[in-house]
């Protein structure tokens, strides 16, 4: 056969059309596949596996067109069919029409991912860059940050009061609503003592001004310097030193507060005056009893012992109050931080300390009844302590009007619509809050963490590394930076190395549970006991899902094979677990733990009533994100008691709604 003989019959036999048809084919395979495996923790090999079967299929392809050719009777060789009888020509028609349908679909879905992977990496360019996804924010003229103060007190301890001046300074200025004022924990990096680039400054936060000065506590005297910057020329606009009374000092924070309101030509309205001159308290002690507390509540962020810290600050706040019962900031503090105890601690989630939330709140309330700050932790108190999200949105709705800067407002509204299950609109309301704190630690690991569990991979190494260039000494975020790739990929190498680089005992107790999680991957009994030291009476899960050491000890025994040292462990943890399902009656998550140990011990029966009841004590309609965790880890309980079936039903049942499950869980963890 010539040349051109060959090159004709190729034609003839529609080879052209299909090789064309089949390449289109397959780029839309693997297109659909890329968005839909990762969907479903689907390891990254198996796409390419996918793509070397198609890339074998081809030159099959071809070879099939080449020898057969379709006929009204079927499919038959190419040299069984005579010329008069072959209809190749109508059949390259329909694959000529097929292939236009199919280049047209291919250029929509084109599009979308052209769309979709442009706007996905515009909001982490800009969380890269130090700011929330979108188009870069223009500086607003009236805008100002009050970095730290400086102590220049002899007596260091008086650090805390000098951090409470700043702060002071800060909520009344964030009161007016012609300002944007940074919030406290984005400034709180930028602690004096250290050369400071006001300029780079002003850029990383947003501003266009920035106030410093410094504090120096004598005796009865106090001195109170200030100066107002322009961040972008570095030019002192105000000026101003206070020498008084240690007692006037919350008069000189109010005179400031005016001061630099009327240098940044901002209107004042009556009520924000009004606001502004009255004093959080009369008691230079109690104020800082309520500094320290508010620093270390500002300073939680993932950590095992998040808890000991928030209990801290409860103890400093009732001490404070003890002082000065009518202090109105603290009593808001002690609500919130009460009702953080019962919300994230799984071992207090008990009706003396949602009383103990109350009872500080009714006195905040008959205090200051129209203040936004008793509605924002009536809010805080609805959503931590009842689920009541309808209630929390309502009152952070009244908040927002005499708190116009402040940042937690666009944040808790992230946390309900993330417990709603409204996962990106919850993202969305956490980005909205890094406008007014860029630089807060916590709200860019909440940020993180919403894209974990919607397996965003990538944006949440983008943000957590955002994070550490704010905090780059942090060996939580450090830790959990590692931990994407064995959430993502099954793989524990880089979590193990960061974690084995960690020597001093007190950082190893502040990642215990990660290493834990670590230890149990990798099937190490040695350095699972070490784990287990480190978090000492600490524990260990995500959100309200919380386990004992004895548990721990248990599971990792399992893991193991060490059936009578899983019993032993089990049995011991038991008698703790049963303690705290009789405290916190009617709360799923406990009940839930104490069926896993039912079910470790063998008590199927019991282990499955239990399971079940927590489910419907904590249904994902009231909470989508510990809802969700307890249908897992009944399916956990029903395979360790032998019903595979419905392990897997509730694992299905489970599949659509984000949670933390992954790839790396379902491969590493017995």
């Amino acid at each position: 056969m010539s040349d051109r003989n060959f090159f004709g019959e190729l034609k003839r036999r529609n080879v052209y059309k299909v090789a064309v048809a089949y390449a289109i084919v397959a780029w839309l395979i693997v297109q659909a596949a890329s968005i839909v495996l990762p969907t479903f923790e689907a390891p990254p090999w198996v796409l390419k596996v996918m793509i070397f079967a198609l890339a074998i299929g081809f030159p099959v392809a071809l070879i099939f067109a080449w020898a057969f050719e379709i006929t009204p009777e079927g499919i038959k060789r190419a040299e069984e069919v005579a010329p008069g009888e072959s209809i190749a020509h109508h059949t390259g028609r329909k694959l000529v029409w097929l292939t236009i349908a199919l280049a047209i679909v291919a250029a929509g879905l084109f599009a979308y991912r052209m769309v979709g992977t442009g706007r996905r990496a515009v909001g982490v360019t800009n969380r890269e860059e130090g700011r929330p996804s979108g188009a870069p924010l223009p500086i607003p003229d009236k805008s100002i940050a009050v970095l730290p103060f400086e102590n220049l007190s002899e007596e260091k301890a008086n650090a805390f009061f000098t951090d409470g001046v700043q702060d002071e300074i800060l909520t009344n200025l964030a009161k007016i609503a012609d300002l944007k004022v940074i919030s406290r924990t984005s400034v709180m990096q930028y602690k004096s003592g250290a050369p400071r680039n006001l300029r780079q400054i002003g850029e990383q936060l947003g501003v266009a001004h920035l106030l410093e000065g410094s504090v120096q506590r004598a005796a009865n005297k106090v001195r109170v310097n200030a100066q107002l910057i322009n961040a972008r020329t570095d030019a002192h606009l105000w000026a101003q030193t206070y020498d008084r009374d240690l007692a006037d000092v919350f008069a000189i924070q109010s005179e400031i507060a005016k001061a630099i309101a009327d240098q940044l030509q901002a209107k004042l309205s009556p009520n924000e005056k009004k606001a502004i001159e009255q004093p959080p308290t009369g008691d230079v002690t109690a104020f800082d009893l309520y500094s320290r507390a508010r620093t270390l509540i500002l300073s939680t962020s993932f950590s095992a012992i998040a808890g000991k810290s928030l209990l801290e600050a409860v103890e400093l706040l009732n001490q404070a109050l003890a002082r000065d019962p009518s202090f109105f900031l603290a009593q808001c503090q002690l609500a919130f931080a009460n009702d953080q105890v019962y919300f994230l601690i799984g071992t207090d989630h008990t009706p003396a300390r949602l009383a103990a939330a109350e009872a500080a709140l009714q006195a905040a309330f008959r205090l200051r009844p129209d203040d936004g700050e008793a509605h924002l932790a009536r809010a805080e108190h609805l959503y931590r302590g009842y689920l009541d999200y309808d209630g929390a949105l309502a009152e952070l709705d009244i908040a927002r009007r005499t708190l116009p800067n402040s940042a937690r407002i666009p944040e808790l509204t992230g946390y309900i619509m993330r417990r709603q299950g409204k996962q990106e609109d919850a993202l969305r309301n956490l980005e909205r809050a890094l406008e007014l704190d860029p630089r807060n630690f916590f709200t860019l690991q909440q940020v993180a963490l919403s894209d974990l569990v919607l397996h965003h991979y990538p944006p949440a190494v983008s943000v957590l590394d955002r994070a550490l260039s704010i905090k780059p000494d942090d060996v939580e975020t450090k830790v959990f930076r590692t931990q994407i790739d064995f959430e993502w990929k099954g793989d524990t190498r880089l979590l193990h190395q960061a974690i084995a680089s960690i020597h001093e005992p007190a950082a190893l107790s502040r990642i215990a549970d990660t290493w834990f999680l670590c230890t149990m991957a990798e099937r190490d009994a040695a350095a699972g006991k070490a784990a287990l030291a480190a978090l000492g009476d600490n524990t260990f899960g995500d959100n309200a899902l919380q386990f004992s050491a004895k548990f721990c000890e248990g599971l990792l025994a399992r893991g193991l094979k060490d059936e009578a040292g899983a019993r032993a462990a089990f049995t011991a943890a038991r008698v703790q677990q049963e303690k705290l399902v009789q405290a916190q009656v009617n709360y799923g998550p406990p009940l839930c733990v104490l069926a896993l140990i039912d079910a470790g011990l063998g008590k199927k029966e019991e282990a499955l009533r239990e399971g079940r009841r927590a489910i419907e004590l904590m249904p994902m309609t009231k909470d989508a994100l510990n809802g969700v965790q307890l249908i897992e880890y009944f399916a956990v309980i029903a395979a360790w008691v032998g019903e595979k079936d419905l392990a897997f039903e509730q694992l299905a049942s489970a599949q659509p709604y984000p949670s933390f499950r992954s790839y790396g869980r379902y491969k590493l963890l017995p």
